[in-house]
């Protein structure tokens, strides 16, 4: 079939399993071990980072609009290209996406340029404002291996949308050699931009596509073949045939394919609800109606543009809607859309979103993460153990990496979401090393993120770099002790002949409030219920989560702690650890202290 019907493409998506849908506190601190090091710095804005022809790691720089080379060793930097039509005047617009053709000496870049020969952009009304006449364009460049440098720039295509505010911009060649990019909704209704109507339900037209007018293509997915031309076998949506590939989203900064064919993406959310997504040809994925799941959770579609108070005259505002802006709730909405496989997160709609600890950035404290890029998971033989079939997305606010692991089938989650390499840095994308275990991070070179002691930061740990996280396991060279992941193998798979008392000593427990303060905190809190970072420790949470479970599975996870430096502390000073949740908890003392020994503990359960 050569043409993909919408409407029947829109029933062939099953049911998502309710742990897809979780509050922020349902996120498990990640147990592999990892070391880090600084590969290269001075980077300005790294933005697409990705595998060149020769095993060297090419960036996009967003701001300088240059494309560099990096030694995957040494870290040392050459240049590409400088494109010196790239215009980069605000935060999330400039040299953007970049992908290599698997099958030529081509890369393709896309990046936001002035045209004035276009006309200006309709909704930038003030003629000094440098995005009034910004585009979005996509262009080929040749490899020249002889010099290794990039060049022979040739649009394939120009005029798409640009604007202040949410351009997306991730590029990806897919298995059947088209090129696939994004495009955010141009951050409207809301912030500076409230007074203009988001368009990502907006289909094109005829007439604009032979006009070569691609305004229509905001809040969308592309398709496209490798000459910028709409492929024979595009989706047919509401009877136009078109470059859209799907459509209805807010801004989408990743997009990666799996092994088979199946397409992934990661979507920046409003207050809450991140997106993981599996793309589907013609299908709408809810935007502005729904975010997330179609819920009526935490969030409202207030159309500012219609307040029966000019808009103009209206303080814009996250938090309170004024009474004369029309809200919808995302079930007033009839249309058939595309459930996400997972958010990042949801929560209730009584939910505080003004947090006391970002003293007014409130949106940094927000339960999104700002998903910045995603990339697959999915070695042929396990390297790293435990993670499997995974989906790996970084986050901006919360400078961590997240490892979402995939049911087999690849539609639904198969586990809790893990975070990893928590930091103050925004990372901004990911490249895979060819050993399965090396994972490349960039980072923005400026911006807010969450703060290690709570609250925000600007001075970032990091900025502008490409940080190299190396798994430490056991079976790795770079680990002579035994990993965190076997010890807790070992703990789970130890059975105990029969079920030993439960016993710890207030002095011991003292001593693990030492240690805990020193190395657990600022994730946990200082009540261990759970500060901004990591699963509660004491309460409701955790007697759901533990009573009943062998107290060496909690020490286990103990000694994963602090993640950035897991089974970093002695055997007995996480025995004491252990000790202190026991006490907060309240289950009861004994005479003697709390073992060490995983098998010991194995025979002692969690009980009241």
């Amino acid at each position: 079939m050569k043409h993909l019907a919408a409407s029947v493409l829109i029933s062939l998506i099953a049911l998502v399993s309710t742990q897809a849908q979780d509050t922020p506190d349902k996120v498990v601190t990640g147990a592999v071990p990892f070391e880090m090091r600084v590969l290269t710095t001075g980077l300005e804005a790294p933005w697409e980072l990705t595998w060149g022809p020769n095993g060297t790691l090419w960036v996009t720089e967003r701001t300088a609009g240059r494309i560099t080379e990096t030694d995957r060793d040494t870290g040392a930097k050459r240049t590409l290209i400088d494109i010196a039509e790239v215009s980069a005047p605000g935060g999330q617009d400039g040299l953007l996406g970049l992908a290599l053709d698997p099958n030529s000496a081509n890369a393709y870049t896309a990046y936001t340029y002035v045209d004035e020969t276009r006309g200006a952009n309709p909704v930038v009304t003030d003629p000094a404002s440098p995005y009034h006449f910004l585009y979005t364009k996509i262009v080929r460049l040749t490899y020249d291996p002889a010099t290794g440098t990039l060049g022979q720039p040739t649009d394939i295509i120009a005029g798409l949308p640009a604007s202040n505010d949410h351009n997306s911009g991730r590029l990806r060649f897919g298995p059947d050699g088209k090129l696939y990019y994004t495009i955010g909704d141009g951050g409207k209704n809301q912030l500076g931009n409230w007074c203009i109507p988001i368009e990502a339900q907006r289909l094109p037209t005829t007439d604009e596509l032979a006009a070569g007018n691609y305004v229509a293509y905001q809040g969308k997915s592309l398709r496209l073949d490798i000459d910028g031309s709409i492929p024979e076998d595009n989706p047919v949506i509401e009877g136009i045939q078109s470059h859209v590939f799907t459509y209805g989203h807010r801004n989408m900064q990743g997009i990666d394919f799996a092994p088979d064919g199946t397409l992934y993406a990661s979507e920046q959310g409003p207050k809450t609800d991140d997106e993981v997504n599996v793309l589907v040809p013609g299908s709408n994925y809810g935007w502005p109606h729904v975010a997330g799941f179609r819920d009526d959770m935490a969030y409202q579609f207030a159309r500012w543009k219609d307040a029966t108070t000019p808009c103009e005259q209206l303080t814009f505002s996250d938090i309170t809607i004024d009474p004369s802006v029309p809200v919808e709730n995302e079930t007033a909405w009839q249309e058939p859309s595309q459930d996400p496989l997972a958010t990042m997160f949801t929560v209730p709609s009584d939910w505080d979103f003004v947090d006391p600890a970002c003293e007014g950035i409130d949106f940094i404290c927000w339960p999104t993460v700002a998903a910045s890029s995603i990339q697959t998971y999915m070695p042929e033989s396990e390297a790293i153990p435990g993670w499997g079939k995974s989906l790996l997305v970084t986050s901006l606010k919360r400078g961590s990496l997240y490892r979402l692991p995939l049911s087999e089938d690849g539609q639904t989650l198969g586990g809790p979401i893990e975070r990893y390499f928590q930091s103050e840095n925004r990372f901004r994308d990911t490249a895979i090393g060819s050993d399965m275990k090396t994972l490349y991070i960039a980072t923005d070179a400026s911006g807010l993120t969450d703060s290690l002691s709570g609250g925000v930061t600007t001075t970032l740990q990091h900025p502008g770099s490409i940080l190299m996280f190396y798994y430490t396991g056991a079976d790795s060279a770079a680990a002579p002790e035994q990993s965190a992941t076997d010890l807790a193998s070992d703990a789970a798979t130890a059975t105990p002949s029969s079920i030993t008392p439960l016993t710890y000593t207030a002095e011991q427990a003292a001593r693990g409030k030492t240690a805990y303060d020193a190395n657990c905190v600022s994730c946990h809190g200082p009540n261990l219920l759970n500060a901004n970072y990591g699963p509660p420790l004491a309460g409701d949470y955790f007697n759901r989560r533990w009573t009943g479970i062998p107290v060496g599975d909690l020490f286990a996870k103990v000694r994963y702690m602090p993640p950035s430096r897991p089974n970093s502390l002695s055997a007995e000073t996480y025995a004491d650890m252990t000790a202190y949740i026991l006490r907060v908890n309240e289950l009861p003392a004994g005479d003697g202290e709390l073992p060490s020994d995983p098998a010991q503990l194995q025979g002692m359960v969690i009980a009241r």
